[in-house]
């Protein structure tokens, strides 16, 4: 009996009829299990970084923001005309060279209180957000964190505070304030806009300590407020900036609406809240005295509501999904 020997290629003729055998694969293991991209996972800022240069509305936003930052920190390089220098008997005259959107009712220039208007707006905004957004954060954290009666504690007043008509309590607190100034807006502001933060902090704190990299930062010894501060809030600050985004233009709304009453910033001020509630009286027969301010303070406000809602779809997976 002889060997059998088998072949990588054997051909057998019947009659009329033929066989192939196809090739052995020589594919080895190790060549199907290789991982072909060996880079390291990308973090959730790398990820959302990523989805936020994909998207136009980003760049729009970031590029109006952008703007608005720079003619509030340099408002020179974009007029050299003085705001607070006014001549009546230019009033309501229209655009002439070096003033391209005329006068207002006290024979001011538009365009030059529009630009220097965007400091104290912008001032109150950035300055309040970051005060409720510190604020916030760590009373919310401290009460999701460490839980018992000191979440009960700061869960109580958390409630209290957002009980409080958030307008309703500046204008009050406002119309007590003898002299009034941008501090004593952000200061009012401040106090009663940090309910919100505290809440979104307190509730995402509670999800994440129950993490398995927490878990593991306390199986190696690490103390509560390092953990506190290395692990847990890092990991929950996402949720937080989306709303600080959304809650500044918030703010410079909250200031433009206290100008406008009377009880925000004084006259001296040049913010656009105040040029709007100067523009009311002639908003019938020159509107576009209201009009320019109101514009100037629309498009600021539209732009951090679109940034947060893109970094918000960016931070949250789920979002991206839909």
């Amino acid at each position: 009996m002889s060997d059998y020997i088998p072949s990588a290629n054997i051909t057998r003729t019947r009659a009329g009829q033929a066989h192939y055998v196809s090739d052995i694969d020589e594919t080895g293991l190790g060549a199907v299990d290789a991982v072909k991209d060996e880079s390291a996972p990308s973090s959730m800022w790398g990820e959302a970084w990523k989805q936020l240069r994909q998207r136009p509305m980003f760049w729009v936003s970031a590029a109006i923001i952008l703007l608005v930052v720079l003619v509030a920190a340099f408002p020179g390089l974009f007029t050299s005309q003085d705001p607070r220098v006014c001549d009546l008997s230019l009033k309501h005259a229209g655009p002439t060279t070096g003033h391209i959107l005329g006068f207002d009712r006290q024979g001011c220039d538009i365009y030059s209180r529009i630009i220097y208007g965007a400091r104290a707006s912008v001032l109150v905004g950035v300055l309040t957000t970051i005060t409720v957004t510190l604020i916030g954060s760590l009373l919310g954290a401290l009460a999701g964190f460490l839980g018992g009666w000191l979440d009960a504690v700061l869960s109580r007043l958390i409630d209290v505070f957002f009980a409080i008509p958030f307008l309703l309590a500046a204008i009050v607190f406002m119309q007590l304030t003898a002299e009034r100034s941008v501090w004593t807006v952000i200061i009012v502001l401040s106090v009663f806009g940090w309910t919100s933060i505290a809440r979104i902090a307190r509730g995402t704190v509670m999800s994440v300590k129950n993490e398995e990299y927490v878990t593991a930062a306390r199986a190696t010894g690490a103390s509560r407020w390092r953990i506190l501060m290395s692990h847990i809030i890092p990991n929950s600050m996402a949720p937080i900036i989306v709303y600080a985004t959304v809650a500044l233009g918030g703010f410079i709304v909250a200031e433009a609406s206290l100008s406008f009453m009377g009880i925000g910033l004084p006259p001296s001020v040049v913010s656009w809240g105040n040029d709007i509630s100067a523009a009311k009286a002639s908003l019938r027969t020159d509107p576009q005295v209201l009009f320019y301010p109101a514009i100037a303070l629309g498009m600021t406000v539209l732009s951090f509501i679109m940034m947060g809602d893109v970094v918000r779809e960016a931070l949250d997976p789920k979002a991206r999904k839909k």
